[in-house]
């Protein structure tokens, strides 16, 4: 090893750069963590992956309205299941 290091032209940061993703703080409800861990247990992801995949699913679809048609759908699933 060299007994002195130039570290003038270093950046902190991760080592590998993710692209397409940023690194944030965010706080979330004990409990909405935990579902979201449960989730991931059960599909073999991670729960960052899974919250992810939630936030991406509503911007796709949380701006449209809710439908006569979209409630008797949940009604319809929600009846099917019980």
């Amino acid at each position: 090893m060299r007994n002195e290091y130039d570290f003038s032209k270093a950046k902190r940061g991760a080592v590998i750069q993710s692209h397409g993703k940023t690194r944030i703080t965010i706080m979330l409800d004990a409990h909405v963590i935990e579902e979201f861990r449960k989730r991931a247990g059960a599909s073999g992801t991670g729960y960052q992956t899974e919250i992810n995949r939630a936030l991406r699913d509503y911007l796709a679809h949380g701006d449209q309205p809710f439908t006569l048609e979209a409630l008797r759908q949940v009604i319809r699933e929600e009846l099917h299941a019980a």
